[in-house]
């Protein structure tokens, strides 16, 4: 009787061993697709793509008929495929704060380019010296629509190309502007003696 039930657990260990383990092979694509989704192509790259090259490998391993490799590569990718998009929800979120402080610095600066060009025009510094400051708002300004339209869509990582060097360029400009205004204070007081 034990023989008899040894050689009937053997048997069905091998069964299950003799055929692809296509449940497995469909959770993991399952798991993969939802990580996908969640963004962890994006947000989790190098998890992500490991989960993608195990469950290819599980499929390799079918094609060489190693049904056991294949259902240990394709338990493998689900679980790096959870854990992919575990990683996409806090980069996503890491991200998406990034974004809002960028926006929210280079609308700062801005504003005190804005207010320096207001300044200027008070000292009569000539339109053609705050030229340059015009441009690099007007240029902000497209820039940081085109960054809250990513954010408002979604796309935290389009923050960064939609900004670019737009900080930089702000303060050049706000620069070149209190230049301005304390060359053309310097000639009044100049004039003034």
């Amino acid at each position: 009787m034990r023989r008899l039930s040894g050689l009937l657990c053997a048997l069905l260990v091998c069964a299950a061993c003799s055929a692809p383990p296509q449940k497995e092979l469909d959770m993991a694509q399952g798991a993969i697709d939802a990580a996908r989704a969640a963004g962890a192509d994006q947000y989790a790259r190098a998890s992500y793509d490991a989960a993608v090259a195990s469950l290819q490998g599980a499929h390799e391993a079918v094609a060489q008929r190693d049904y056991r490799l294949a259902l240990s590569r394709a338990i493998d990718a689900r679980q790096r495929a959870h854990e992919a998009a575990k990683e996409a929800a806090d980069g996503k979120a890491r991200t998406r704060s990034e974004s809002e402080a960028a926006v929210a610095g280079a609308t700062a600066s801005l504003s005190l380019l804005l207010q320096r060009l207001k300044a200027a025009q008070a000292a009569r510094v000539p339109a053609r010296e705050l030229a340059p400051g015009h441009a690099a708002a007007r240029n902000a300004e497209a820039a940081l629509q085109k960054a809250r339209t990513a954010i408002a869509a979604g796309n935290y990582l389009d923050v960064r190309g939609a900004l670019g060097t737009t900080h930089e360029q702000i303060r050049k400009a706000i620069t070149g502007v209190e230049e301005s205004i304390a060359a053309r204070t310097a000639r009044g007081r100049g004039r003034r003696r």
